[in-house]
């Protein structure tokens, strides 16, 4: 792994919002700008901070020109409040992992002195298009046209090849992927913004045999082993320690103290699914995405921490069940290929040792790709702070993030304190 150099202060979190994942936008007839906004100044209020008090923006967008015909977000930001307006606003895109890019651009701001308080928005307006016709714009997040052409579900055929690498070198049994699939569809019952919170689903919804409620999509993955297709926007207000110290002296003495991200790691491997695997293997690396082992090793060391069981809690990217098996040994919470393991005993269930996704993850919650980082430090936050709700993991001070972009091209993964 490169050398890990420590950042030169923690960047304080002082509020965030989500809106609702499971508001359809264009059936209500709102725009990508007002989705922008809405999570703007509900994160700006959940914090106490006034618009004139931020000193740069950052947007995480993968496609809004492919799915609104919008492009050039950055004005939809101050257009939120007129003491917006005259701030430098940049727009990221990192495929899946666009929010989080954002977030590292505006800690980045922080920590060189550019401002004391930055306001991250991740946003993607996907439902504007058929199933079919959103995951086949995502698909210019892998390598056109060489992985495209002629696939008609490419990212679950993608992450089936991840599945039968895992098969391939230590053996997989999809009841596995089964289990994890329920878990975070449970865990988004709990949630009021999840997506996916009132779905009704049975035993027979994840049975692997069943082709009417869960036919396959591609290879090995099937309906319920997928994340959604979804329309939100996630924000969260950050700033530097001595603007927190000025900010907590105007804020009731009851209230919580802020959440701090305390380690970070940013990962940028190989385009394709294949080579990654094919390299991995060659190589004789015990983990099938090292890239992904990478990220998160750094994001602990600059945390301080010495392994993953100094976490209470971990959100995941799990845009199918065969990422998530995947982030199990990567986090170290199991040897490698033995993720299986800590799935029979019930390690990361939301009442287990080391819960993952007790939001419900990508697949209940909701997968509005560029806003899914910031949506996804948000709940950490929320976990930290002791404000998550019905789905809060009780003595949560500690917790661990990992988003992807692409077939994990894009890695990052935060470490987030109370």
């Amino acid at each position: 792994m490169r050398q890990v150099r420590p950042s030169p202060q923690p960047t304080v979190v002082l509020g965030s919002y989500q809106t609702d994942f499971a508001r359809n936008q264009a059936r209500h007839g709102a725009t990508i700008g007002q989705l922008i906004a809405e999570a703007a100044l509900g994160a700006l209020d959940d914090a106490g901070v006034e618009p004139r008090e931020v000193g740069a923006g950052h947007i995480g967008n993968f496609a809004a020109g492919l799915y609104t015909g919008q492009r050039h977000l950055g004005g939809l930001l101050v257009d939120a409040h007129t003491d917006l307006q005259g701030i430098p606003v940049t727009r990221h895109e990192a495929a899946c992992a666009s929010g989080s890019v954002a977030v590292l651009a505006a800690m980045a701001d922080l920590e060189a002195g550019r401002c004391d308080v930055a306001l991250v928005v991740g946003v993607e307006m996907m439902r504007t298009f058929s199933a079919f016709d959103a995951q086949q714009g995502l698909a210019t997040a892998a390598l056109v046209p060489s992985e495209t052409e002629s696939v008609d579900w490419l990212w679950p055929q993608l992450f089936s090849d991840l599945g039968d690498a895992y098969d391939r070198r230590y053996s997989l049994n999809d009841e596995h992927l089964a289990a994890i699939a329920r878990s975070n569809f449970d865990n988004a019952t709990r949630n009021p913004r999840a997506q996916t919170r009132g779905w009704t689903l049975t035993e027979s919804h994840f049975d692997r045999g069943n082709d009417e409620l869960n036919p396959i999509v591609a290879g090995r993955i099937r309906r319920q082993d997928c994340s959604q297709i979804t329309d939100g926007a996630a924000a969260v207000v950050l700033c530097t320690p001595a603007f927190a110290s000025t900010w907590s002296h105007r804020r009731s003495a009851t209230q919580t103290a802020p959440a701090r991200i305390t380690g970070w790691g940013h990962v940028t491997d190989q385009m394709t699914m294949a080579a990654k695997l094919a390299a991995a293997e060659h190589d004789g690396n015990p983990y099938v995405l090292p890239g992904v082992r990478a990220t998160v090793s750094a994001a602990m060391t600059r945390a301080g921490i010495d392994d993953v069981w100094a976490l209470d809690v971990i959100e995941t990217h799990d845009c199918f069940t065969t990422n998530q098996y995947a982030a199990i040994d990567h986090f170290g919470i199991t040897a490698p290929g033995e993720s299986w393991k800590a799935i029979e005993e019930g390690v990361c269930d939301f009442d287990g040792r080391l819960p993952i996704n007790p939001s419900g993850g990508l697949m209940g919650v909701g997968h509005p790709v560029g806003a899914s980082g910031v949506r996804m430090l948000s709940d950490q936050v929320r976990q930290v702070t002791g404000t998550a709700g019905d789905y809060q993991v009780p003595g949560a001070r500690r917790a661990g993030l990992l988003n992807i972009g692409g077939s994990a091209t894009t890695c990052v993964s935060l470490i987030v304190e109370s």
